[in-house]
């Protein structure tokens, strides 16, 4: 029986364009549903814009625009970059919705009558010339720890510090420069914690559920802790006026958090498509629905997903995420995306360069796991692995053969050999790729399609049909070799067509069939079968089209200019780097007293939480490694750093922060750019080994 399945991507936040990063999760949802849809399965692919929250409301007023008109504008521009790669949402919508705000208010109003809802005081920062609360995003000062300037309200990007808004030193407010007041405010919070939400989130979470890929399952039993530790905390939904968003019922000038409505945002786009379509939105949400859903994020917003949007869902009344797939990060060349070097490259600028996006949407496909593991676009492998695979094997198969049967046969096919051993072998491979495809295991389906591939390239090797056209008797035997090939083609087609719809649409108008499912690669076109003639499919990427692409996205650093306002008594001093040159001079004891180590990172990871922080154990020859937390995610995938030699402090004092416990600090040079990446770890040369000691 055909399934029943709901799917939705993570939605784009409406203040920024699409890029290269983004669609690694696009494009792997859209294969996935096309997948879906070819094996006969009812399968609809729903997304929205996120369009509420501070920093829409302001840059709005900074452009001199309604909010509302500024969602409009990026949702057309979104809706632009996803159609140009492939990306076949069968709707696409906004979370600024009146389907939207109507699931808000009815998640509240049933959450708030389970005793899960309660307003609580809070003491928050407060900006008397915007008369607006502040976020912590829009906080900054100097750091309570270590004394740099600009600092942003939660956490030190110098020492890596975290620490709450009211610990900064002379704070000020990002948007207007004035001091902020400390005021009290009313906020309305999710009670995570009770006991209800954390027995409930102790099972879904489980990972012989079958919800949570085992990295994710695992992360979800740390965030929990043991039995009794009580580690979720409840969860800030509102926020104050001004705010762009839904304001909850019976509470003036209080508002929905932008992240209370998003995922709510998933069931806005799809009730609008059931009134589209003629679908019963209760079929595929009501708690013993048998449909399936299922949500594609990024592994950064697991702790919404897999935490807040179950225990919600499911203690207002709606059925859960039949599984919730994470992937990881896209990192270009091994390095996180970089405007100065050209590789934060937007979905825009690639098609205004004429990139292919099909070529993009193979590389991800070839790289991309059923794990949190990040994935890199190494621009010289990609020009090689698409000219290779799909021009030279795939591509090629066809452009050998079509020629012939078009001059020599009216282009008409003879019967093929049905126990040629290259098409049984892609039609026994059908069912296990198949299983890669649901899997989410692209990588590998790639891999064993492309072998496929090559099999079909040896056939036609091996036959030479262009040796065939030149003997006057060989006649039937090129008309079989070609029409062999060019079902070895279609049934190659038939594999590919999920992450290749164009190529595939243009295969299937050349060959003269109707548009092809899963199932037809269990048969072959029959003789007399009439192709059209043959147009090229695909062309090779010139490496100077790519050269181009990272010309065109560089940025000058020099010519990046701190945006964000300071006060007024402030602007005129000079900062920290400045001050650097004129420091006070020290003797050879003063510095003998720093404890400088080589050390070898062991281990890096993300810290929940933390916007800059990396969490690191390195090995300085002690017993067992140390950890520290590092204000270097800005610049550094911690994927990218284990088994890296670099320097530590060794003898600074132990650092308690919310996260753990910080056993020194690694060294980095850095400029006035460092928000752009412009900051580098020091590494020793080879040779030095862990707890070397510098002198």
């Amino acid at each position: 029986m055909p399934r029943k399945m709901l799917v939705t991507s993570a939605l784009p936040y409406a203040n920024g364009s699409i890029h290269l990063g983004h669609l690694v999760e696009y494009i792997q949802t859209d294969i996935w549903v096309r997948f879906q849809k070819m094996r006969g399965n009812e399968c609809w692919y729903v997304c929205a814009d996120d369009t509420h929250g501070t920093p829409i409301m302001l840059r709005a007023e900074k452009e001199g625009i309604a909010p509302e008109a500024l969602i409009e504008r990026v949702h057309a521009e979104h809706t632009r970059d996803f159609s140009g790669f492939g990306v076949n949402f069968d709707n696409y919508y906004s979370t600024h919705s009146d389907e939207t705000r109507q699931y808000c208010e009815l998640f509240y109003q049933r959450l708030k009558a389970a005793g899960l809802i309660e307003t609580r005081t809070i003491e928050q920062f407060y900006d008397p010339v915007k008369a607006m609360f502040l976020p912590d995003r829009f906080i900054k000062g100097e750091c309570p720890k270590c004394g740099a300037r600009d600092q942003y309200g939660d956490n030190c990007e110098a020492c890596g510090a975290a620490y709450a808004p009211t610990e900064l030193k002379n704070p000020y407010s990002a948007i207007s420069g004035a001091k902020p007041e400390l005021k009290h405010s009313g906020h309305y919070f999710f009670k995570l914690s009770d006991p209800r939400c954390e027995s409930f989130l102790r099972q879904y979470t489980r990972h012989a559920e079958g919800r949570l890929q085992l990295e994710a399952a695992n992360k979800m039993q740390e965030w929990l802790g043991k039995p009794g530790e009580h580690k979720l905390t409840d969860w800030d939904i509102s926020r104050d006026a001004p705010y762009f968003g839904f304001e909850i019922p019976d509470a003036p000038g209080k508002y929905f958090y932008v992240w209370l409505d998003a995922p709510i945002g998933y069931m806005g786009s799809f009730k609008n498509l059931c009134a589209k379509k003629g679908l019963n939105f209760d079929d595929y949400f009501k708690p013993d629905s048998d449909a399936e859903l299922y949500h594609f994020i990024g592994k950064d917003i697991l702790y919404f997903h897999a935490l807040f949007w179950p225990a919600e869902l499911a203690h207002a009344g709606f059925r859960t995420p039949t599984s919730i797939f994470a992937h990881g990060f896209l990192t270009v060349d091994g390095a996180k995306m970089s405007k100065s070097r050209g590789t934060f490259i937007t979905a825009e600028s690639y098609l205004q360069q004429g990139l292919n996006p099909e070529w993009l949407r193979y590389y991800f496909a070839g790289k991309l796991t059923n794990t949190l593991e990040d994935l890199d676009l190494n621009l010289e492998d990609f020009v090689a692995r698409v000219n290779a695979d799909l021009v030279g094997k795939y591509v090629n198969i066809a452009s050998r053969a079509a020629g012939f049967i078009g001059k020599r046969f009216d282009h008409k096919l003879t019967a093929p050999t049905a126990d040629l051993p290259a098409l049984l072998a892609i039609q026994t491979a059908a069912p296990r790729i198949a299983d890669l495809y649901e899997g989410r295991e692209f990588g590998k389906a790639m891999r064993e399609i492309m072998a496929l591939t090559d099999q079909a390239n040896q056939y036609i090797d091996r036959v030479k049909p262009w040796e065939l056209a030149k003997q006057a008797d060989k006649e039937a035997e090129l008309h079989l070799a070609c029409s062999n090939s060019l079902n070895l083609f279609r049934l190659l087609t038939v594999l590919l067509k999920p992450v290749l719809p164009v190529v595939a649409e243009k295969a299937e108008a050349f060959l003269n069939i109707p548009p092809l499912a899963w199932a037809d690669a269990a048969t072959l076109l029959p003789a007399g079968h009439a192709i059209r003639a043959y147009n090229h499919l695909m062309t090779r990427i010139d490496p100077k089209q790519v050269a181009a692409l990272v010309d065109a996205n560089k940025e000058s650093m020099a010519a990046t200019a701190a945006t964000s306002a300071k006060p007024a008594a402030q602007t005129a001093q000079p900062s920290a780097a400045k001050n650097t040159p004129e420091s006070a001079t020290i003797n050879i004891d003063e510095f003998a007293r720093v404890d400088l180590r080589i050390a070898r990172i062991v281990e890096a990871s993300h810290v929940e939480g933390a916007d800059k922080l990396v969490r690191l154990l390195l090995d300085i020859g002690e017993e067992k490694p140390r950890q520290v937390f590092a204000g270097i995610k800005s610049a550094y995938d911690p994927a990218q750093l284990q088994g890296r030699l670099t320097v530590m402090v060794a003898n600074l004092a132990p650092r308690k922060m919310k996260f753990g416990l910080s056993e020194g600090m690694v060294l980095a040079a850095s400029d006035e750019s460092e928000k752009t990446g412009g900051l580098y770890l020091l590494s020793p040369d080879s040779g030095a080994s862990p707890g070397m000691r510098i002198k």
